[in-house]
C-alpha cells in the first residue's frame, strides 16, 4: 500500500537523503555480468582545477539521463568517471597558491613543487566529483580515476614509447603556440581566438639594385626582423617579373628573395606577403617548400633576441613601436590602416600567443589519422547530429604533426634520457644505467611533461585497465557514446579515435553525441568577464536539481546551443511541483482502497483513453531516446503529464473518485497508479529525484532504478476510446470557449445538448455522461437525435458528426446581459466617432505619421466589426 507524501515537494530535502541510499546500495556500480549487455560512457573528464559550470551540468546531465534509460532497459550500465590533472591549469593556480607565500616555483624546485602539487589536488581535486553528486550523476564512483594515477601513467608511459618506437614520436623544430607568460608551448584547444582593434602597417621593401619596392603589410612590424622571403602569387601578373629577384629588408641589412607561392590570396591587400617561418604557421610551411631559413627573434618571455640587432631586448611591443618609428623616419612606413583581426590568446593567462620554431616532441599524425578518417567514412562511428562528421573529417584529412610536450613539472615527464656524455636519447621505462652509444652511465631526463591531451586520449581504455588485457577492458570496450561539446572534436574526440585504433585495434565508441554550449538569456557565451555565468549550484539550491536537469534539457536538440532562462527553471519546478501534488492527491485516494482484481475488460473508455495514450507516449519516447533526441522526448512528457494526465484524466475520473457507489472507481484507482508509475518510469531519467520518491513511497518497491523500462505492449492499444474521448474533449473544449467569451463563470451550470444523427457518436457521449458533464459545467447531459425541444436561443458549438447545444438563458442573466450590451454598444459608437473625426480631419492626415494614420485605420475596423457583433446578440434578446 502506497506511503502519504509530504505536503510540499521540497528537494533540498530529498536529493541528499536520496543520493546517498543510491550510493549505500551500490546502485551505480558495475561488475561484469556476460549475462547481461553492456552499455558504457566514459565522462568527458573535468579538470581537478575545475567548479561545475552550466557546461558541465548539460554534458553531465545528458549522459545521466543515457545511462539511467539503459539501467532500466536491463543493460549492465557503466558510467566510467574521473578528473584530468590539467597540467598548465593546475600548475597556474600552485604557482599562484606559492607567489602568496612569497615562494616562487623555481626556488622550490621541481620535487618540491611536485609534493605541493599532489597536495593541493588532494585538498581541491575533489570540489567537482562533489558538485557532480548534487547533480545526480549515477556515476560508478567505485571506480573514479585520475589521469595521474598510476594505472593511467602506466599506459600513458606504455604508448609513448610503443609509438617512439614505430619512428610515430619524434623530437623536432617545428612551429608551435608559444605562451610567453606561462613558458611553454600550449596545444590548440587552449587557444582563444579573440577579436582585437589592431593596425596594418604598409611597408616598402625595397627591390635590390633598383627603384623599385614591394609594398607589404603586416599586422605584426616585430617579426619583419625575422623575414626571409616576399611571397606573390604565380599567376599574379603583378609580380611575375620579379620572382626570384631579391629584396632590401628594411632596417636589418639583410636581403630576401621574392618566392612564388599559391598560399598567397592575390585579392587580399598588396598580394605580396612577407615570410616569416619563424613565427607563423603558414610561413613555416611556405618557408618548408622553398627551402627558406628559419630566424627566430624572440626569446621565451617574448622579448627580442640577439637575430633582432639593436632591438634586442625590447619587450615585443615595445619593439613594434620602436620598429615603425624607424620605418617612419627612414621612408619605409607607406600608411598606417586601422585593422580588427582574430588575435589568439592563452585561454588560462589571456596572454597573447607568439607562433615560435622550437625543438619539441612530436607526434607524427600521417599513418595514425587513416583508420581515424575511415572509421567514420564506413559508419563505424557516427556523430549526431551528423553534420559534425564533415567538421571531423576535415580537420583529420589536413592534419599536422601533434606537438605534445609542454614545459611545465605537473604531468606525466617524458620518459626520453640524455647522455651527458655524447647526447644519445634512449626512450625506456626507466633511466638507463649504460649508454648504447658511448658507455656513459650518466643520464639527464627530459624536463618537458606531456600535453594534457595525450593521457586523456587514452581514457576510454585506460580507465578500464589497458594495457593489462583485464576483465573490464573485455567487457565494456569499446564503449557506447561519447557526450561532448563541438569545440573539442578535434582536440579530444579525434586523438581518442585514433588512439583506439592503434593501441586496442576497435574505435573506442561507436557513437558521438555532440552538444552545443548553454549561452545566457541575451544568447552570449558565460563568461567570467562578462558576468553573465549562472551558478548551477545555486539553481540546485534554489530549485532543486531535477528543476535544473529538465530545463537544459527541454528544448536542447543535439548540436545547438541553447539559451537559459531563470523563467524556464520556474517552469520546470512548477512541472515538479505539479506531479508531486498529483501523485499525492491519487495517492490519498489510494489508502483503504483495494482494486488488485481489476481486469482490462473493467475499464471504461476514459481508463482505456489514458492507458492507450499512455502507450504511445512510451513507444514514442523510447524511439527518441535511441535517436538522442532527448528534447523531445521531455517535452512530450510534459504534454503527456501536465495536460493529458493532470488536467484531463484526473479530472475525468474525479466523480468517479468520490463515489463509492460508481462500481468502476477501483477501474479508475488502478488506472490511476498504472498510469502514474509507469509516467514516472519515463521520467525518471530527466528527473531522478522527485520520481524515486513518489516511486517508493506508491509502490513500496526498493528503487525506481531498478524498475523495467516501460515498453509498448499491444493490448494496451485502444483506438476506438482513444478516437471517442478525443471526441468529448473537443465538445469541453468548445463549451469552454464558448463561456469564456460571453464571461460565464465556471460555478453557473446549464445543461448541455449533444445533438447526432450519427448512432455510435450518440453512445460515445452516454457513455462518457459522468466526466463529459463534470468538464463541461453541466446541470445534465441530454444526448439526442435531432434538435427538438431545444430553445431557438441555444448557443452551439459544432465537432464532427455532432452539435453541442447549451440555452442561453441558463448561462446568462438576460436583463443583466441586455444591460451589459448596450453600455458595450454605446462605448463603442463613441470610440467610432472618434475615429471617424479624425480620419476625416484634413490636419491630422497631413500632418501625423503614416503609421499612426493606419493605426486608427485598423481601430476603426475593428471597433465597426465589435459593434456588429453586439448589435446582433442585443437584437437576439430583445425581441
Amino acid at each position: 500500500m502506497s506511503k502519504e507524501l509530504e505536503k510540499t515537494y521540497n528537494p533540498s530535502e530529498i536529493e541528499d537523503r536520496l543520493y546517498q541510499k543510491w550510493l549505500d546500495n551500490k546502485y551505480f556500480h558495475a561488475e561484469v555480468d556476460h549475462s547481461k549487455k553492456p552499455f558504457t560512457i566514459v565522462i568527458p573528464p573535468p579538470n581537478i582545477t575545475g567548479k561545475l559550470h552550466m557546461g558541465h551540468a548539460l554534458d553531465e546531465t545528458l549522459q545521466d539521463i543515457l545511462i539511467r534509460f539503459k539501467k532500466m532497459q536491463g543493460y549492465n550500465t557503466l558510467w566510467q568517471p574521473g578528473t584530468d590533472h590539467a597540467s598548465i591549469a593546475t600548475e597556474v593556480k600552485i604557482i599562484e597558491a606559492l607567489k602568496e607565500e612569497g615562494i616562487e616555483k623555481e626556488d622550490l624546485g621541481r620535487e618540491k613543487f611536485l609534493e605541493r602539487a599532489w597536495e593541493w589536488k588532494e585538498e581541491y581535486g575533489g570540489t567537482i566529483v562533489s558538485q557532480l553528486k548534487k547533480l545526480g550523476s549515477a556515476c560508478d564512483w567505485d571506480r573514479e580515476r585520475f589521469t595521474m594515477d598510476e594505472g593511467c601513467s602506466k599506459a600513458v608511459e606504455e604508448v609513448f614509447i610503443k609509438l617512439y618506437e614505430k619512428g610515430y614520436i619524434y623530437k623536432g623544430s617545428r612551429i608551435i603556440n608559444w605562451c610567453p607568460v606561462c613558458q611553454t608551448s600550449i596545444s590548440d584547444a587552449e587557444v582563444e581566438h579573440v577579436d582585437q582593434a589592431g593596425h596594418f602597417w604598409h611597408i616598402k621593401y625595397p627591390v635590390a639594385g633598383t627603384d623599385d619596392y614591394l609594398e607589404i603589410a603586416t599586422t605584426r612590424p616585430e617579426t619583419m626582423l625575422g623575414d626571409t622571403a616576399v611571397a606573390v602569387h604565380p599567376d599574379d601578373e603583378r609580380y611575375t617579373h620579379l620572382v626570384g629577384k631579391m629584396l632590401e629588408l628594411p632596417l636589418c641589412g639583410r636581403q630576401i628573395p621574392i618566392v612564388a607561392d599559391e598560399y598567397v590570396d592575390k585579392e587580399f591587400g598588396t598580394g605580396a606577403v612577407k615570410i616569416t617561418p619563424a613565427h607563423d604557421p603558414n610561413d613555416f610551411e611556405v618557408g618548408r617548400r622553398h627551402g627558406l631559413p628559419v630566424i627566430n627573434v624572440m626569446n621565451d618571455d617574448a622579448t627580442i633576441n640577439e637575430n633582432g640587432g639593436r632591438y634586442e631586448g625590447m619587450e615585443r611591443y615595445e619593439a613594434r613601436k620602436a620598429i615603425v618609428k624607424d620605418l617612419e623616419e627612414q621612408g619605409y612606413l607607406v600608411k598606417i590602416k586601422e585593422h580588427e583581426h582574430n588575435v589568439g590568446t592563452h585561454d588560462r593567462c589571456k596572454a597573447t600567443i607568439e607562433p615560435m620554431v622550437k625543438p619539441q616532441w612530436f607526434v607524427k599524425m600521417d599513418e595514425l589519422a587513416k583508420p581515424a578518417i575511415e572509421a567514420v567514412k564506413n559508419g563505424d562511428i557516427k556523430f549526431v547530429p551528423e553534420r559534425y562528421t564533415k567538421t571531423y573529417l576535415h580537420w583529420l584529412e589536413n592534419i599536422r604533426d601533434w606537438c605534445i610536450s609542454r614545459q611545465l613539472w605537473w604531468g606525466h615527464r617524458i620518459p626520453a634520457y640524455y647522455c651527458d656524455e655524447c647526447g644519445e636519447t634512449v626512450v625506456a621505462k626507466e633511466k638507463p644505467e649504460v649508454c648504447p652509444k658511448c658507455g656513459c652511465t650518466h643520464f639527464t631526463q627530459d624536463e618537458d611533461t606531456l600535453d594534457t591531451w595525450f593521457s586523456s586520449a587514452l581514457w576510454p581504455f585506460s580507465t578500464l585497465g589497458w594495457p593489462e588485457q583485464t576483465e573490464e577492458l573485455d567487457y565494456f570496450y569499446p564503449t557506447n557514446v561519447l557526450v561532448t561539446g563541438y569545440d573539442i572534436i578535434f582536440f579530444w574526440v579525434v586523438r581518442m579515435v585514433f588512439s583506439g585504433y592503434e593501441h586496442t585495434g576497435k574505435a573506442p565508441f561507436d557513437t558521438v553525441l555532440i552538444h552545443g554550449l548553454v549561452r545566457d538569456d541575451k544568447g552570449r557565451k558565460m563568461s567570467k568577464s562578462l558576468g553573465n555565468g549562472i551558478d548551477p549550484l545555486e539553481v540546485i539550491s534554489q530549485y532543486g536539481a531535477d528543476a535544473l536537469r529538465f530545463t537544459l534539457v527541454t528544448g536542447n536538440a543535439p548540436g545547438n546551443d541553447m539559451r537559459f532562462y531563470m523563467e524556464r527553471v520556474e517552469a520546470s519546478r512548477n512541472f515538479a511541483n505539479k506531479v508531486w501534488n498529483a501523485s499525492r492527491f491519487m495517492m490519498m485516494n489510494f489508502e483503504q482502497a483495494d482494486f488488485s482484481h481489476v481486469e482490462l475488460s473493467d475499464l471504461t473508455s476514459a481508463d482505456r483513453w489514458i492507458l492507450s495514450k499512455f502507450n504511445t507516449l512510451a513507444k514514442d519516447v523510447t524511439d527518441n531516446m535511441d535517436k538522442y533526441e532527448l528534447g523531445i522526448a521531455v517535452q512530450k512528457l510534459n504534454d503527456f503529464i501536465w495536460e493529458e494526465f493532470c488536467d484531463w484524466y484526473i479530472e475525468m475520473v474525479k466523480p468517479r473518485l468520490y463515489n463509492d457507489e460508481d462500481n468502476t472507481k477501483a477501474a479508475a484507482l488502478w488506472t490511476l497508479k498504472k498510469v502514474l508509475s509507469e509516467s514516472l518510469k519515463l521520467l525518471h531519467p530527466f528527473m531522478p529525484f522527485i520520481t524515486e520518491e513518489i516511486y517508493c513511497n506508491l509502490t513500496g518497491e526498493e528503487s525506481i532504478m531498478l524498475a523495467s523500462w516501460p515498453e509498448y505492449r499491444e493490448e494496451y492499444s485502444f483506438a476506438r476510446e482513444e478516437a471517442a474521448v478525443e471526441l468529448m474533449k473537443e465538445a469541453v473544449r468548445g463549451i469552454r470557449n464558448i463561456r469564456a467569451e460571453m464571461n460565464v463563470s465556471p460555478k453557473k451550470k446549464a445543461k448541455v445538448f449533444v445533438v447526432s444523427e450519427n448512432e455510435d457518436v450518440r453512445d460515445i457521449f452516454e457513455q462518457g455522461k459522468v466526466f463529459f458533464g463534470t468538464l463541461g459545467y453541466a446541470s445534465e447531459v441530454a444526448v439526442r437525435a435531432d434538435r427538438e425541444g431545444i430553445a431557438e436561443d441555444a448557443v452551439s458549438t459544432m465537432v464532427p458528426d455532432a452539435v453541442i447545444y447549451m440555452p442561453f438563458a441558463e448561462l446568462v442573466d438576460i436583463e443583466k446581459e441586455i444591460e451589459r450590451l448596450k453600455k458595450e454598444q454605446k462605448k463603442l459608437g463613441g470610440e467610432i466617432k472618434r475615429c471617424e473625426g479624425m480620419l476625416n480631419n484634413e490636419r491630422f492626415l497631413s500632418k501625423a505619421p503614416e503609421q499612426k494614420v493606419e493605426e486608427e485605420k485598423e481601430k476603426l475596423s475593428k471597433y465597426r466589426q465589435m459593434l456588429e457583433k453586439v448589435e446582433e446578440r442585443l437584437g437576439q434578446l430583445v425581441k
